[in-house]
């Protein structure tokens, strides 16, 4: 199973994701913020980030940069997961470097489709 970073500033999202990755055997760790999420990818290198974008300070589109950008966290995938449902956005995001894009409320199959097709 896969080692999962979920990035949100809202205790429930990390909750309602945390539960349904636990429950199906993944390992997850949390951050609350864009910097924090950055920080504890580069330390932990999870196989996957789960990523929100409005977050106060740096928020999910530029985190999502500044871990494509960083050699040491390039390769992990990161997919969006936001209110933000405008086709700009989805391709905004993919511009940044993320490789999927998930619109709240997160449905628990689309969430665990979207992980195994990243981390096999």
């Amino acid at each position: 199973m896969a080692h999962i970073l979920v990035v949100d500033d809202s205790p429930t999202e990390i909750h309602v994701c945390k539960t349904i990755l636990e429950k199906n055997g993944h390992q997850v760790t949390t951050a609350q913020s864009g910097e924090e999420g950055v920080e504890v990818a580069k330390k932990v290198l999870p196989d996957l980030i789960l990523m929100d974008v409005v977050m106060p300070g740096l928020n999910g589109f530029q985190a999502t940069r500044q871990l494509a950008n960083e050699p040491s966290t390039s390769g992990i995938p990161v997919v969006i997961v936001t209110t933000k449902d405008q086709e700009t956005d989805k391709v905004w995001a993919m511009r940044q470097g993320a490789k999927d894009y998930i619109v709240k409320p997160v449905k628990e199959k689309d969430l665990l489709d979207r992980v195994q097709s990243l981390v096999g």
